[in-house]
Formats: C-alpha cells, sequence, structure tokens
C-alpha cells in the first residue's frame, strides 16, 4: 500500500483536492494533478537531504498546502511524518527531536526562532522556498500496513509526552469513519478547521476526506467566530468538523444564520450543551453529530448518520469496534477490531497486539449503546478539545522564581467545557498577587505551548498530598 500512490494519484488529475486560503485571505485551489506532482518533487527533496525508509521529518508547519505536501512526501517514500503545533515552545519541541531524533525538519520560517531555540542537530528545510519542490520526482514505495508512517504525541500525566507511532495502515483505516461519521461524499468540501500538529487535524483534514473522494479546506488562521461563518458560506462548505468550544463560541457570539450548502456537522473532544446544538439545528436545520476517539486509536465511536441526535452522547462504537464498558471505563476489548490502532511507542517498545486496551475515560451506555462521557479516571485536562497532562504546566510553573510547588487541575469552564487552573505555593519572600498571577501566566506561556497556561491562578499556603508525598489532584478538583 502507498497513500500518495493509491489514493493521490489515483484520483482523476483535474479534481479539486484542496482550497487554500492563508492568513492575508489569498485562495488557491489544488488539483489532485499538482498535489501528485509537488509532493513526488518534495519527496524528491527528502531523499537527496538523506531522508530513507522508516526515517523520521519534523514537520513545523501550519494549516497551509506545503503542511499536506510534506505529509504526502513523507507517506510516498515510507518515512515516518512527525507533525508538530505551531504554538509548541523550545522545551516542547526539544522532548520531540529527543524522542524522535529527526534526520530532517521541514518549518515554516514564522516557527524558525522558536526551533533554533531547541537546538535540533539535523538540517532544517525552510518554507516557503519554491526550491524544495525543483527535485525529481521520488519513486513510491510499496509499504506494509505495520510500516510506521506518522507519530503523534499524547499529554502525559505524571511525565513529559509520550509519542505514538501509527502504521500505514492508519491511512486507509480512516475509510471507516470517513464513511459512518465524517460523511464525506465525492465532491464534497470538506472543512477540519483543527490545526496542523494533531492527531485529528491530519486524518480529518485531508485524509479522511480524500479517501472518499472529497476536497479538502485549509484556512491559515487563527479562530474568529464570525470569519468562521463567512468562509464557510462563501466555500459552501458541505462537510464542517470543528471542536466542540468552536460550535460554542460561534452560537454565543455570532448571529447564526443558514448554510445552504451545508449538509452535516460533526464534532469531537468534549460533549456539546444541548442549548449549542439546539441554536444549530434551528438556524441550520442540521444536527452536530459527536464522536470519541483518542491519539493511539484513532475514532472509535461517532453518533450515526441519519438518526437522531441523543444530546451529551458521543454515539456508538462505530461498525465493527469492539468497545465495552468496564466498572464506568471505556474499554477496546480487541485491538484487531479498531483500523487505526497504534503500532507502538517511539523508542521501539510495541503496542499491545492482544487484550483489552483501557483508555482511561469513565463514560456511561443506555440501553441502545449511545455512550456518554463522563471525565477521565487520570489527571488529564481537556479544555476547548485540547489534551494538557497537568505535568507540563506545573514543570513550567515550577521554573519561575516565585514558585515552591505548583499543581494544575481542570476547572468548569462554559465555553471551553473546563480551563487550566494552577494552585500555587510561593517561595519564601513573595506575596500573592494579580500581578504575580499575570506573571506567572506569562511565564508559563513562554515555557510551554501557549493553549497550556493555566487561566485560574490561586496561591495556597501547601499543596495537600497522600502519605507518599503525591499532590491529592482530586481533591483540588472539588475545591
Amino acid at each position: 500500500m502507498n497513500f500518495a500512490l493509491d489514493v493521490v494519484q489515483a484520483m482523476p488529475p483535474e479534481r479539486c483536492a484542496l482550497v487554500e486560503i492563508s492568513r492575508g485571505g489569498r485562495r488557491r485551489e489544488w488539483s489532485f494533478g499538482e498535489i501528485a506532482e509537488r509532493s513526488a518533487n518534495l519527496a524528491g527533496t527528502f531523499t537527496h537531504c538523506g531522508v530513507a525508509r522508516g526515517d523520521c521529518v519534523m514537520i513545523v508547519i501550519g494549516n497551509r498546502a506545503e503542511w499536506v505536501l510534506s505529509m504526502l512526501a513523507c507517506f510516498r517514500i515510507g518515512a515516518v511524518a512527525l507533525p508538530c503545533h505551531e504554538q509548541l515552545r523550545a522545551h516542547d519541541l526539544r522532548v520531540r527531536l529527543y524522542a524522535a531524533a529527526p534526520k530532517l525538519i521541514v518549518s515554516d520560517e514564522r516557527n524558525l526562532a522558536e526551533l533554533e531555540a531547541a537546538a535540533p542537530g539535523c538540517p532544517v528545510l525552510t518554507i516557503p522556498d519554491p526550491s524544495l519542490f525543483n527535485a525529481p520526482p521520488a519513486s513510491a514505495v510499496d509499504l506494509d500496513p505495520a510500516d510506521p508512517c506518522l507519530i503523534t504525541f499524547t499529554s502525559g500525566t505524571t511525565g513529559e509526552p509520550q509519542g505514538i507511532v501509527h502504521g500505514q495502515r492508519y491511512l486507509p483505516g480512516q475509510r471507516l469513519q470517513a464513511e459512518h461519521w465524517l460523511d464525506a461524499w465525492p465532491g464534497d468540501l470538506v472543512w477540519c478547521t483543527a490545526a496542523s500538529g494533531w492527531s485529528k487535524s491530519a486524518r480529518n483534514a485531508f485524509i479522511a476526506p480524500w479517501l472518499r473522494g472529497a476536497s479538502a479546506l485549509l484556512h491559515d488562521a487563527r479562530f474568529d467566530p464570525h470569519e468562521r461563518l463567512e468562509i464557510a458560506a462563501a466555500e459552501r462548505v458541505n462537510v464542517l468538523c470543528m471542536a466542540p468550544t468552536e460550535y460554542r463560541v460561534i452560537a454565543k457570539r455570532t448571529e447564526l444564520r443558514p448554510l445552504p450548502a451545508l449538509r452535516t456537522m460533526v464534532a469531537a473532544g468534549e460533549a456539546l450543551n444541548p442549548e449549542v446544538l439546539r441554536a444549530f439545528r434551528e438556524t441550520t436545520g442540521l444536527e452536530i453529530r459527536d464522536g470519541y476517539g483518542q491519539t493511539e486509536t484513532g475514532q472509535l465511536t461517532g453518533m450515526p448518520i441519519g438518526e437522531p441526535v441523543r444530546p451529551g452522547s458521543m454515539g456508538r462504537a462505530l461498525p465493527g469496534v469492539e468497545l465495552t464498558v468496564d466498572d464506568g471505563e471505556l474499554v477496546l476489548r480487541d485491538p484487531a477490531s479498531d483500523p487505526t490502532f497504534f503500532v507502538g511507542y517511539v523508542g521501539g517498545r510495541p503496542a499491545p497486539a492482544s487484550g483489552p486496551w483501557r483508555t482511561g475515560d469513565r463514560v456511561q451506555q443506555d440501553e441502545d449503546g449511545y455512550l456518554y462521557f463522563v471525565g477521565r479516571a487520570d489527571d488529564l485536562i481537556i479544555s476547548a478539545g485540547y489534551r494538557i497532562g497537568p505535568f507540563e504546566v506545573e514543570s513550567a510553573l515550577v521554573s519561575h522564581a516565585a514558585v515552591a510547588e505548583a499543581a494544575a487541575v481542570a476547572a468548569p469552564d462554559e465555553e471551553r467545557g473546563a480551563v487550566v487552573r494552577a494552585i500555587v505555593v510561593l517561595r519564601d519572600g513573595f506575596a500573592p498577587s494579580g500581578e504575580l498571577a499575570t506573571e506567572l501566566q506569562e511565564h508559563v506561556k513562554r515555557e510551554t505551548a501557549p493553549y497550556k497556561y493555566p487561566r485560574i491562578v490561586d496561591f495556597a499556603p501547601e499543596l495537600p498530598k497522600t502519605a507518599s508525598g503525591k499532590i491529592r489532584r482530586a481533591m483540588l478538583r472539588a475545591q
């Protein structure tokens, strides 16, 4: 199998593959023929730089065509793509560089300063640079389903983020959710708004739509609720895939209006409020269908197409995926039933080949098999769809001269579902103040990806701990 050959080059070359809208509003359409040709040339540049089958290529590019072309170039020659979110700071990048040891990095010039601060130790190609696409095209190689394809990092709860390796089977495996949840049709325009670097972005920004013969939309700009609606209307988007927070903010801060071309809307990451579902249903005549997945597993559930939406539910197991609920925890009974289950961890440890996979997510199930997310069994914080490990926030906080100890927990929030709340114990000589709280927030933004910063900072004389010295985060959440 080879996604670049079997999917991209197999499409009619004149068919639209990608609609790209830049930060400045410049619009460009890319045909499948152009995408195939340019990605093959870029793959030739990769091989000229010494990248071989199985080597890792780190990609630090926003939602623009070069991100897609770089991913495809990796898929073509059997290299392993490591897409990174543009909000990552030098420390975050350093963790990934150390773990994955990339042979080559492709970066947008706007991300070079942070990347250079991470001291990559390997060649860096910078876009925009037309010369990157001047090399002779590289041939597409034959790949096995378990050959490594993609690395994504999941937020840790007790340590640094962990690298998850997906095999080549992950790419065609997206056809299951594309058919039974995303609901992309040939000729559709699909807009998955997730930023590059997230697992949901790669699979739904272009992989799943292309498997179904649809086109994809990329918008390289920060979220603006008014602009989001304007683009969806102007481009006649047919399938919209957004984070629940984006739906909530649009419903709250804009005047919703009908979108005649829109046929279906999906969301994943956290439950949607009934009032948000109602607002979109009354305006567009459509339901927002929720779904659920993990970095390790890919999509596992989805609200079925054509059935009434059950508010708060993330749907049922996708066809063939063997899910069960064990003592309140969602469990994948057989990893072999999941076509997008990961193949291993960065560093070589393989994924479990058999036996149950415990998701760590607590759910409830009704009599018809519909699942409802209750919360994490561990301390992971889910805010606006971002999955944030408390360890990363706490490490950033304690690197400040004023902080002796810190704990990070989730606090409920109307728009984001939850936000990061930090409880800080100060060193001698420092006193709590609003100014210091703001200073700590800005410090975290500099030390790690800004989406992780604590929107609430509380000061305390000490942190509650167990007899063994572990922070009792459950007690802090209850407060």
